[in-house]
């Protein structure tokens, strides 16, 4: 059967459409649009109209393309900028009204769970999700979560708290994702060091396309890049020194990430010092992958 996913971010909405097969899935077409929801969320945690109602508009024109796909199932999710939304409700009843579509708000952990099912290669692997408003942060083995957790603390979250005008301003906004993650593992049990670690997000596929010098088009080779520190610092280091119209103009960044793609290096580089992280390796799957595999008992997806 066909079926269809949206997922509703902090940064952008997506949509993958997949061929199910018994116990694999197959994908069939990916779709992204940047609408920033994230930046629609005011002090009061209320989105702003003008916000809710480009992304439901946006929700709306992927469900009408999975129906003309002829899509049997189609399901949308939201995470961090709606889950934390004080006006969720009035956001649902827009997709509801827009899209004819129910939306399911994912809490933290199943939002960490489903990166984790879609991203990990099923061994004793970790997982990292840097987002727009949040970061996931999973461990599992044999393609079962066992330690996951999700903090306040995305690429767009921490733009809208520091800024980035130059080199010199990394240590400040890496402490500071830093101080986020260490609160967040603060009462958790003891992080093992899994024998692999995968990441997902826009973060993760930036930096591979940037390291492979690759047009940031060309999704064909940036699955199973490696990221080592060293690099990932090297990255942050040169974009810092670029303005955002320089960084624009780089073949290997989509344009609409050029504002923020520093401010996820710093968590990532967060991250990877806190959990003693020597290299990742980038995954195109994500959670849009992890909730088909969840709700259709899927072993594998391809393509």
């Amino acid at each position: 059967m066909k079926t269809a996913v949206i997922g509703i971010g902090s940064n952008s909405v997506r949509m993958l459409m997949a061929e199910i097969t018994g116990e694999e899935g197959r994908r069939l077409q990916r779709n992204r649009a940047a609408t920033r929801l994230f930046a629609g969320l005011n002090e009061a945690g209320e989105l702003s109209l003008p916000a809710m109602e480009t992304t439901a508009g946006v929700v709306a024109q992927m469900a009408a393309l999975a129906r003309a796909a002829q899509a049997e199932d189609l399901q949308v999710f939201a995470t961090s900028a709606v889950r934390d939304a004080v006006n969720a409700g009035d956001f649902a009843r827009l997709v509801r009204v827009q899209a004819g579509l129910e939306l399911r708000v994912c809490t933290g952990r199943e939002e960490a769970e489903l990166s984790y099912l879609g991203a990990s290669d099923g061994g004793d692997c970790g997982v990292i999700d840097i987002g727009g408003g949040s970061t996931e942060l999973v461990l599992g083995r044999g393609g079962v979560p066992d330690q996951a957790l999700s903090c306040q603390m995305g690429a767009v979250r921490l733009q809208r708290l520091l800024a980035i005008d130059g080199p010199e301003d990394l240590p400040a906004v890496t402490a500071a994702a830093r101080g986020v993650l260490a609160e967040a593992l603060e009462g958790q049990p003891a992080w093992r060091s899994p024998a692999a670690w995968r990441g997902t997000g826009g973060t993760f596929t930036a930096l591979g396309a940037l390291i492979r010098s690759a047009p940031w088009t060309d999704r064909t080779c940036l699955h199973g890049t490696a990221l080592r520190r060293a690099e990932v610092e090297r990255q942050a280091l040169q974009l810092s020194g670029l303005t955002v119209a320089e960084r624009k103009k780089l073949p290997s960044l989509q344009p609409g990430r050029a504002d923020i793609v520093v401010h996820g290096i710093c968590i990532l580089l967060a991250c990877m010092e806190l959990l003693a992280i020597d290299a990742i390796t980038v995954s195109e799957y994500g959670n849009l992958e992890g909730d088909l595999m969840r709700r259709f008992h899927l072993k594998r997806m391809t393509g």
